[in-house]
């Protein structure tokens, strides 16, 4: 789900390896996980349940998105 308006509650998280303000972040609103980028601080976000987000870890961690 994308999303335009700015998530409020919890703190956006970066990788450590992330650096010079080029970033992925992430957070949670209710029972989502929202997606953001730090150079574009007003959105636009993108959202995922617990489950995606979940879906999406197992397959990073087992490199089946390595080859991108």
């Amino acid at each position: 789900m994308l999303s335009t308006s700015t998530p409020e509650h919890d703190s956006w998280r970066t990788a450590t390896m992330s650096g010079g303000g080029n970033c992925v972040q992430v957070k949670t609103k209710d029972d989502m996980i929202i997606v953001g980028n730090s150079r574009l601080a007003d959105g636009p976000f993108l959202s995922y349940t617990r489950g995606e987000w979940v879906a999406f870890l197992d397959g990073a961690k087992k490199g089946e998105f390595d080859d991108l």
